[in-house]
């Protein structure tokens, strides 16, 4: 961490920083983006009983509906307008790049460029509500079963209840989806990662707080902490590392001729990273596994004794939940790295260029080369977020720590991170060539 943040102090020119006035707007912009994200996850539900509330999700907070709350930036903990948080959208994206792979035609739309996308994008918003209504009605009725030690947590349980809980619960969604989007395209970073980071990173001071409550009462030994704090610091040296890491393929250039002057004859690399998914898989597969799960918690009380059967096989720690969890892991390592690496379409710009891979063919025989060492990077890059994701159920059945001290919300502010001090480096780079540019003018006009 040391060794980055010099890297970082020594390629940032803050003197260029400040007269970059638009990536200044783009950051301040991105900043208040998020605390207006923040202040609405403090905005209760109507109807809803705060204290009760939160009486019984103590009792439930170290299973799935703790891990779901991480994501929503504690936000389900008090039933907020985005107890939700953004997880119907990233799903219904999830389903929609699916079927862009699978139907004919949504794979035609995908190759008009910006219509289809444009059309995609439309169905994507469709289907968060679709998926959004339902998992929202599936809450409304789970709160009403729930029971505490003071009462019920529904002052007035009922179809109004119902559907001002579901009305209220989409539109925060489809808020935070159009805040996501203008985050993206007004601001810096990912919006969509930047809220669960926001959310992540609000909530880890308090996780902090009560990991040390726990060690001042005696539930948890001061060198268990420090073992804690020790190994919170590996796990982010070893997610920088294995995020930086890459396999570089020599690509040869081969030597021309024109005229009397000798052209080429130089060699590159071919970058391919160890985790080309990045945070992706992760954030995909607890979408779709935490929040039907949760779903299935509130719902277990008050629903059939199967849906009961379900949360305790779906409970932390359970097998059952582990080999789900990895099994959509290693899926969406292998399904986005497919979508954003195609080795034919490499190997054939590489042909076109003149580019060669040395002892490879050029054409079929290089993208068959490209497929099997990006199959090879991505096993490990799989298995690589399997074990950090598996790290919390391991800290949380053994010693009840909170979940933000995990592998899952350490890898996803690390990552987050990095690409958006990557996006800001870049956007300084731009102004920097901006203003040479316009000096160059300036000079050629005299």
């Amino acid at each position: 961490m040391a060794s980055a943040a010099e890297q970082l102090a020594a390629n940032l020119n803050f003197s260029a920083f400040n007269k970059a006035t638009e990536l200044k707007k783009r950051l301040w912009f991105t900043l208040g983006a998020l605390i207006v994200y923040r202040l609405g996850t403090y905005i209760p539900l109507p109807g809803i009983d705060p204290v009760i509330l939160q009486d019984i999700f103590r009792q439930q907070a170290g299973g799935i509906l703790g891990m779901f709350n991480m994501f929503a930036g504690g936000a389900l903990g008090r039933m907020t307008i985005f107890a939700l948080n953004i997880m119907p959208y990233i799903s219904a994206a999830i389903i929609m790049q699916l079927m862009t792979s699978i139907s004919p035609s949504m794979n035609q739309l995908k190759k008009e460029g910006a219509t289809g996308q444009k059309k995609i994008n439309q169905y994507t918003r469709y289907l968060t509500v679709l998926i959004a209504t339902m998992q929202a009605y599936g809450i409304a009725v789970g709160i009403e079963g729930m029971q505490g030690s003071l009462g019920s947590a529904v002052v007035s349980p009922g179809a109004f209840f119902r559907f001002t809980a579901v009305v209220t619960l989409v539109g925060g969604t489809m808020f935070l989806m159009w805040l996501g989007e203008q985050i993206t395209a007004r601001g810096v970073g990912n919006g969509i990662s930047l809220i669960i980071f926001a959310g992540i990173v609000a909530e880890l001071p308090s996780a902090l707080a009560g990991t040390l409550e726990l060690g001042r009462t005696g539930a948890l030994s001061s060198g268990i902490i420090t073992t804690i704090l020790i190994m919170a610091v590996f796990v982010i040296y070893a997610i920088v590392f294995v995020e930086r890491g890459q396999r570089r393929l020599v690509v040869q250039y081969p030597k021309r001729q024109q005229g009397n002057k000798m052209y080429g004859g130089e060699s590159s690399h071919l970058p391919l990273k160890i985790n080309t998914s990045g945070v992706i898989p992760l954030i995909f597969a607890s979408s779709l596994l935490l929040m039907p799960t949760t779903v299935i918690s509130f719902m277990a009380n008050t629903g059939p004794e199967w849906l009961t059967t379900i949360s305790s096989l779906l409970g932390r720690g359970q097998p059952s939940y582990l080999i789900i969890y990895s099994a959509l892991i290693a899926f969406f390592a292998f399904f986005y790295t497919a979508v954003v690496f195609n080795p034919e379409e490499t190997a054939d710009n590489l042909k076109k260029n003149g580019g060669f891979i040395p002892g490879i063919r050029p054409g079929k025989n290089t993208a068959e080369y490209l497929e099997y060492v990006t199959t090879r990077l991505t096993v490990v890059g799989a298995s690589y977020l399997v074990a950090v994701a598996l790290l919390p159920e391991i800290l949380i059945s053994q010693w009840s720590v909170p979940f933000f001290f995990g592998g899952t919300s350490l890898l996803i502010v690390v990552t987050v991170t990095m690409d958006t001090v990557a996006q800001v480096q870049s956007h300084m780079l731009a102004h920097q060539y901006e203003g040479l540019i316009k000096k160059s003018r300036l000079k050629g006009r005299r």
